[in-house]
């Protein structure tokens, strides 16, 4: 269901069947299979805010039970409250609440981290085979990652980050590069091969030999 709805919702513009009987909130329509879901689109990005399966005619149907839900939702907030609802349902308690948006922004960082972690030690890699810049494009920005390696003596890693992001995720970058002194890096005004463009900062740093040879092992 929630691969279901992210394809349904990625494209801006795509029309969507609404679930009439929901009238205090706009929810629409997922279906897999046996599977119905109900998508909340808020105005960053949609939520899955209810699941369950089809069943005609039953009262576990889940589009018949949603909508008894939000009736009778409603019924206890017009009991307990003085202004009471015009609407037929009330639906507040299925939508994200801080601690919803508070987790999925975790969950993006975490899932950003990792991809750090796998993309960096491969483009140091590639780098240390052939000395050559190696760039990997991420959602909002862009790594490049230079090695040389003198033999017998010091090798140098650039790594630069085109595109702005925030000075605590440069220092995650930086962090990640193996084999690096976290105290070690200084900014730079170039790589080796070339100047830097007006988007970009890059910084530099001596790698130990040994975590070299590690990453060449693999």
């Amino acid at each position: 269901m929630l691969r279901k709805a992210v394809e349904q919702f990625a494209t801006t513009g795509a029309t969507h069947e609404r679930i009439r009987a929901i009238d205090d909130h706009v929810l629409f329509k997922v279906k897999v299979r046996r599977w119905r879901g109900a998508v909340w689109p808020d105005a960053n990005r949609p939520w899955l805010v209810a699941a369950g399966t089809r069943e005609a005619g039953s009262p576990d149907d889940f589009y018949a039970a949603l909508a008894a839900g939000g009736r009778a939702a409603r019924a206890r907030y017009n009991r307990d409250n003085r202004a009471a609802l015009t609407s037929d349902t009330f639906t507040d308690h299925l939508l994200p609440t801080t601690d919803d948006r508070l987790r999925y922004r975790l969950e993006m960082g975490a899932r950003l981290i990792r991809r750090l972690e796998s993309a960096i030690p491969e483009l140091v890699r590639k780098s240390l085979i052939d000395g050559r810049e190696h760039t990997a494009a991420l959602d909002t920005f862009a790594i490049g990652v230079q090695v040389r390696a003198d033999h017998g003596h010091e090798t140098y890693v650039a790594i630069c980050i085109t595109g702005s992001v925030t000075a605590n995720l440069s220092a995650v970058v930086l962090d990640i590069v193996p084999g690096c002194d976290p105290t070690g890096w200084y900014p730079e005004r170039a790589l080796p091969d070339r100047a830097l463009r007006g988007n970009e900062q890059a910084w530099s740093n001596i790698m130990d030999t040994a975590a070299a040879a590690k990453l060449l092992d693999l």
